[in-house]
């Protein structure tokens, strides 16, 4: 998979199914909406219509089935034919599922997506989850041809003309940053320490002809970073600050996207254990996705100032470790005592929340962070969790989330009731809670929160990404999407415009938010 390819086209052609593998994918009452006409090309001689109408007739989707036309060069998977109000209409986790497991091998192979034209974008981006770019395999390194995989979209329903040049490369923009940003979390921290992730924004920076602002290692204490140093200080490789900027004229509006950059968390001297260190190397999934999502945001065009910051620091073990009971001065000028180095995230986070606020003078700020192992039990392995201090941008964030694939939803936003559990005798606050008990993910976030103000008059963001982040031991570049499509109001791209809250059911702002210039885009 990691030489893999992938083209979206309007049109992939014919070829003989035995020299070019063919995968037809849909809704099972899409499926049937699909003329014959459209696939004989693809599939004869080898498959005719009769056997086609067959494979449809023996397919029963619980939730999804699948059946062979011609030996393993050409298959028919059929998607869930409902999904609940929770999921995405898309069914998208189905999509990368059955791409992994019946697309057939080959060379250059051929996806056939039927959808209907709202569900164009969280399909394109489900199934490139299923194409990883990164491996280590000696096997890998000794095949030297490329291999290709053309997506073809045939839409059924409503709007179904053909697909749009500009849609495909909206398409093909938001996929190279899924996959940019799951083979950041998939490299180990041999090779993604924190100098490489530097060159990787860098990377990035050049390609959209932004030089990168960069503080790093002792920079960041002498400015008072507090948060992000003293997590990272006792790493070979030492942390650093990095933000993206665009600016383009005519902006109304600046947003800050923060990302938690862990390269890897041992936990400090607050040591994980043997079981639970392993797959660390996913902490920077934040970080990734936010990179990912900048580079395939401001290609497609976007209206408003954009920063992109990254927290980026190793939490190591060694002589200038933090210890639980120092206490740290925050870039706020708050003091935190430590009293678990293993929370480190929220430090680094705090840190760039702070620096967006008072430095990038941001109006909205969205952080996002493989925060908490309770995200995962709290929201689930699909979910990732949303805190705010808006309930626009709650609800916003839900139905982006259905939208894109990337799926939200709300953890209790109530500092009045938990912010008491950080409370410290000698320090403004502590970095972990007391009752573990007591809704530790939205507690998590509200640290973060805490370092701008809870009465801060902009809209704070907080999504939590711990569990979805990674399906088995693969990245899934979760973030990419969910960004793109949140924002995508202030985008120029039409696809993107169409998969915001906003304009997927075709809704307009209210009166009070066309006043509001702040938020008249974007919810």
């Amino acid at each position: 998979m990691a030489n893999v390819q992938l083209e979206f086209q309007a049109s992939a052609g014919e070829a003989d199914p035995q020299s070019r593998p063919l995968l037809v994918l849909g809704q099972l009452h899409n499926l049937h909406r699909l003329p014959w006409a459209q696939l004989r090309g693809k599939l004869q001689p080898r498959v005719t219509e009769e056997i086609w109408q067959s494979a449809l007739s023996t397919l029963n989707p619980n939730p999804t089935d699948s059946c062979p036309l011609y030996l393993n060069y050409a298959t028919v998977a059929a998607l869930p034919s409902r999904v609940s109000r929770h999921n995405s209409p898309s069914a998208a986790q189905f999509i990368t599922r059955l791409v992994r497991n019946c697309l057939p091998g080959g060379v250059n192979r051929c996806i056939v997506m039927v959808c209907e034209r709202s569900e164009v974008f969280a399909s394109a981006c489900a199934l490139a989850r299923a194409f990883p770019l990164f491996t280590h395999r000696s096997s890998a390194s000794r095949r030297t041809e490329k291999k290709t995989v053309t997506v073809e979209f045939f839409l059924v329903g409503q709007n179904n003309g053909p697909i749009e040049v500009a849609t495909l490369k909206c398409l093909a923009s938001a996929t190279e940053g899924v996959r940019l940003a799951a083979r950041i979390v998939d490299t180990p921290c041999n090779e993604m320490n924190t100098d490489n992730f530097l060159e990787e924004i860098k990377k990035v920076g050049k390609d959209l002809g932004i030089t990168p602002t960069i503080i790093r290692d002792e920079e960041l204490k002498e400015r008072g970073f507090g948060g992000i140093y003293g997590v990272g200080k006792a790493a070979l490789h030492p942390p650093a600050l990095a933000v993206l900027s665009h600016t383009p004229d005519g902006a109304t509006q600046t947003i800050a996207w923060v990302g938690k950059g862990i390269v890897y968390d041992t936990g400090g001297l607050s040591i994980k254990g043997k079981t639970t260190m392993p797959g660390m190397k996913r902490d920077c999934g934040g970080a990734a996705a936010i990179l990912g999502a900048f580079k395939a945001t401001v290609k497609q065009g976007f209206k408003d100032n954009l920063h992109a910051v990254f927290c980026l620091a190793e939490n190591a073990v060694g002589p200038r470790a933090t210890r639980p009971d120092d206490i740290h001065v925050l870039y706020s000028g708050k003091t935190v005592e430590i009293n678990n180095t293993d929370a480190e995230g929220r430090l680094i986070l705090a840190d760039g929340v702070a620096y967006a606020c008072k430095d990038l003078g941001a109006d909205i700020i969205l952080d996002m962070a493989t925060l908490t192992g309770a995200q995962g039990v709290a929201t689930g392995k699909y979910h990732a969790a949303v805190l705010t201090n808006n309930e626009e941008w709650e609800k916003a964030c839900v139905k982006a989330g259905r939208n894109c694939g990337d799926l939200v939803h709300p953890l209790v936003y109530c500092p009045e009731l938990h912010f008491s559990e950080f409370t410290s005798a000698v320090a403004d606050m502590k970095n972990s809670v007391a009752d573990r008990d007591n809704t530790p993910s939205s507690c998590a976030g509200l640290f973060i929160a805490s370092h701008i103000g809870f009465d801060w008059p902009g809209v704070w963001v907080h999504i939590d990404i711990a569990a979805p982040v990674h399906a088995g031991e693969r990245a899934t570049g979760y973030g990419v999407a969910l960004l793109l499509s949140l924002f995508g109001g202030a985008s120029e791209d039409p696809l993107l415009n169409m998969v915001s809250p906003l304009g997927c059911n075709g809704d307009s702002p209210t009166e009070d938010m066309e006043r509001d210039s702040k938020r008249r885009r974007l919810v």
